[in-house]
């Protein structure tokens, strides 16, 4: 940011690769990047110096499969979270297909989390934005780092209790109108688009679903769908204040066959009163038609719950001051965003 207050991009990392996740890892400050180079591969790096050098490390890899000759391979590494506070060197990956893995060591290796691959319910989960099902939601309990929630597209809410020895289902009151109707609440069908954690309350979890805006306040395991929401219940990304859980923030799209903001007004939404009601922000949003989707990790909000970042599949990058009530564009010249972190 310049000394008049007007936000400026200062610097470039892997210009023309395609990164899918970033992260910060809050306990030594470290960065992490994702890219997926297409027929070079997915790759990962870490930053100790804040992004100015970065090493490339290990990337997340299925096991070999004995006797197999095609065998599971990552395409993507589509999120990253760090473990606890008492997990030093943690962190966790969740792919396409859908695996989950885990680093003790800062991603200096990796291990895939065998009991959730194995598990015979993974049979039934499906793509839903790509051909494959993948894991793009992780949740640390940040009183008890064993407690993971995580989010499967499409293939529901799952939880473990013990760092991922033994897993079990949420998301109970999910509901896919894509589904037969005896089946709109099976908890295995459901395609969460993405689960944030409040972090003064983590039982308080919102989920931005492909059928609407879902509310749970028992860490996952049930969820309550929030009828309120205007102009639109779909979309992809959700962020949370980090010290009130009563307040979220969306970006309403237009479903199923197309993606674009409803009337072509792209806006944000915002409940103060755990969705009882909404408000829709736009000030210094474009007031011409927009087609700017923003992916489900491309909405953030700072640590103070004051600026949230926002970046569009069309290269749009916008700063929201005081809780997203006042907009500026940072740029609008990137490539398409898959993801925005404060750091």
């Amino acid at each position: 940011m310049k000394a008049d207050g007007d936000w400026v991009c200062d610097r470039q990392s892997f210009v023309g690769d395609p990164v899918t996740a970033v992260m910060r890892d809050d306990r030594d400050g470290s960065l992490y990047a994702a890219l997926n180079l297409g027929h070079f591969g997915v790759k990962m790096h870490r930053s100790d110096d804040a992004g100015v050098t970065w090493r490339e490390l290990p990337a997340p890899a299925f096991p070999a499969v004995p006797d197999a000759t095609d065998g599971p391979s990552v395409s993507m590494i589509w999120t990253l979270a760090a473990g606890g506070a008492d997990q030093p060197g943690w962190l966790w990956a969740g792919t396409l297909p859908g695996g989950l893995f885990v680093s003790r060591d800062r991603g200096e290796s990796w291990a895939l989390n065998d009991p959730l691959w194995q598990d015979p319910r993974r049979s039934e989960w499906n793509g839903g934005g790509y051909d494959n099902p993948g894991i793009h939601s992780i949740c640390v309990d940040p009183r008890d780092s064993r407690r993971l929630v995580i989010g499967v597209s499409t293939g529901g809410v799952w939880m473990t209790g013990d760092a991922g020895q033994t897993w079990s289902m949420g998301g109970k009151g999910l509901r896919a109108a894509y589904m037969p109707p005896a089946l709109a609440f099976e908890p295995i069908a459901q395609d969460p688009h993405r689960l944030v954690r409040c972090a003064v309350a983590p039982d308080v979890i919102w989920c931005q679903h492909h059928n609407g805006i879902f509310h749970s306040a028992d860490g996952g395991e049930n969820f309550t769908e929030i009828e309120t929401a205007s102009p639109s219940a779909f979309g992809f990304a959700v962020a949370v204040h980090p010290s009130d859980p009563d307040t979220a923030w969306f970006v309403p799209a237009v479903k199923d066959e197309f993606r674009y903001p409803v009337d072509q007004r792209l806006v944000v939404t915002v409940t103060h009163d755990g969705g009882k009601s909404f408000t829709t922000l736009d000030t210094g949003l474009p007031d011409q038609p927009s087609f700017d989707l923003i992916y489900r990790h491309a909405l953030d909000v700072d640590d103070a719950g004051a600026r949230l970042a926002m970046g569009s599949t069309t290269g749009n990058l916008w700063i929201g001051e005081a809780g997203g009530t006042r907009w500026q564009q940072v740029s609008g010249y990137l490539p398409p965003i898959h993801q925005v972190l404060w750091v």
